[in-house]
């Protein structure tokens, strides 16, 4: 999977690394500035899809 994170620096590198504590991160790119006069910039990561389902919205036995 590939997600997108558009914010500043600071709060791209803090997301990134709060997704890393609940996927497998494979790859993230550097910062990619938005065009002046913006201050933000877009990450990409690539994870790699949970393999088990949890949470709210899981579609396990007891959930269909």
């Amino acid at each position: 999977m590939r997600i997108r994170l558009h914010g500043t620096p600071d709060e791209c590198d803090h997301t990134a690394a709060a997704l890393a504590e609940v996927l497998e991160v494979l790859d993230t790119s550097r910062h990619y500035a938005d065009r002046p006069p913006s201050k933000l910039c877009r990450v990409y990561l690539t994870v790699a899809p949970p393999t088990t389902a949890t949470g709210p919205h899981s579609h396990g036995a007891n959930n269909d």
